[in-house]
């Protein structure tokens, strides 16, 4: 079964060129048959020269970005966008997501829908729908918002899958909370699941893992792409009997997001070290899972600096389970559901059990179903060995709260209101989105 992608404004478009340019590099692995067939069809088409085109459509307002990604995939000589797959304009959406949401994706909607519906034609079977943005500017949160309401229209019974980007905590664009609010109130009625990254971590994982020292748009998005690609990339299931899996983003959304009100996740890959040293390092499933399970239980987003020191609480406590489930000290990270997904040697091997330990869950779920493993003997993007988190838990819980807090206080103060209400919204669609959020604050917030 395919995805299709629809690459929005100019985070969502960069960031996807790279993932196809990951994904195609195992769809072109010739001593895989079955796992390079599955993966060509889930991403990519033929063309009448035996060329692979991307599944995807491009959005943005401005044409420079799709321009570059488009000439960039063609340049690689192993696959390419559609020559008719992308829309743009000459003027932005200036940072708004009013302007976005209001003004271009009502103006352009029947152009976008065209191009989605030809990308849906073309697949023999349609997995889902996946769209791929950032929440601080105009295009890709506002325009993104609007597109994913006519995907929802159009398809009502097809899985969403929303991949977003978080902006930098310091800032990028002075109203991004305000665009972020708005985004995610919106995507929480439409979407199946919204897929996070936050700028933030991957920049220390440039940083301090990869030891990039002048660190550039690229490389963030190259991290963001390898751990998207791991999580897409065809796998084997529990019961798939040999066969890759046929429905990535169904069996995404039926493991993950059991509940309307949880549909936040986290992601983070293991090991993520710079290409130099990869020759030198070697590595071991338990030690892998071992430091995974850490970076869950302390909501440590990366490998270096887990604390080591958080510790779910002791089972078989005599209080029974709902003291067990009660005494979760500080700093624990509650999960209502995980996926794991292993790649490479021996990974048969691989002992997972320790993911499902009842008290790293909340307690009205059963470990048995909280927990899902996926795993492939194809190792993924020159690792030997990789481990991908997808984690439906408490982790994005800080983030979110700090973001909607930073927007409420300059929606107290009536902070740049006007440059929205010109657009058509009003006062009260701000209030409903905060009002949105922090129900899903407090619904994460009481994970216990």
């Amino acid at each position: 079964m395919s995805i299709v992608t629809v690459q929005l404004g100019q985070c969502g478009n960069q960031v996807g060129e790279e993932l196809f340019d990951i994904i195609c590099n195992a769809a072109q692995d010739g001593q895989r048959k079955a796992f390079s067939t599955a993966s060509t069809e889930r991403f990519f088409h033929q063309n009448t020269h035996g060329v692979l085109v991307a599944r995807a459509v491009l959005i943005d307002m401005e044409p420079k970005v799709i321009n570059h990604s488009m000439i960039k995939a063609a340049k690689s000589g192993r696959w390419r966008y559609g020559d008719m797959s992308h829309f743009s304009q000459k003027q932005g959406s200036g940072n708004n997501w009013a302007n976005g949401y209001c003004v271009h994706g009502p103006r352009h909607r029947e152009v976008v829908e065209e191009l989605v519906r030809r990308e849906v034609e073309r697949c023999d079977r349609l997995a889902g729908l996946m769209a791929m943005m950032s929440v601080a500017g105009g295009t890709g949160s506002g325009v993104g918002t609007y597109v994913t309401q006519c995907l929802r229209d159009i398809y009502p019974n097809s899985f969403i899958l929303n991949h977003l980007t978080w902006p930098y905590g310091t800032g990028e664009v002075i109203v991004q909370n305000y665009n972020s609010v708005l985004t995610l109130a919106h995507l929480y009625q439409l979407s199946d699941a919204i897929l996070v990254h936050e700028n933030d971590t991957v920049h220390r994982i440039c940083s301090q893992l990869l030891n990039i020292k002048h660190i550039s748009f690229s490389d963030v998005n190259s991290v963001i792409a390898h751990q998207l690609g791991s999580v897409l990339q065809p796998a084997l299931t529990g019961d798939s009997q040999g066969v890759y899996s046929r429905n990535p983003l169904g069996e995404l959304v039926s493991a993950l997001t059991c509940h309307p009100e949880y549909k936040l996740l986290s992601v983070c890959t293991i090991p993520q070290i710079a290409s130099s040293s990869l020759a030198y390092s070697t590595f071991s499933w338990p030690s892998l899972l071992k430091h995974l399970r850490q970076m869950l239980i302390s909501n440590t987003k990366m490998e270096e600096g887990i604390d080591w020191q958080v510790c779910p609480p002791a089972a078989g406590h005599p209080g029974g389970s709902e003291q067990i489930w009660s005494r979760k000290g500080p700093g624990f990270n509650t999960s209502l559901a995980n996926l794991l997904i292993l790649r490479g040697k021996d990974v048969y091997s691989a002992e997972t059990g320790g993911f499902q330990d009842p008290t790293l869950y909340t307690s009205w779920l059963p470990p048995e179903e909280a927990c899902t493993v996926w795993k492939s003997p194809v190792p993924f993007n020159k690792y030997e060995k990789s481990v991908t988190l997808v984690s439906n838990s408490q982790s994005l819980l800080k983030p979110l709260d700090y973001m909607v807090g930073k927007a409420w206080n300059m929606f107290a103060s009536r902070a740049y209101i006007h440059q929205y209400l010109k657009f058509g919204i009003s006062e009260e669609d701000f209030l409903d989105s905060f009002t949105s959020l922090e129900q899903v604050i407090s619904s994460y917030g009481q994970l216990c």
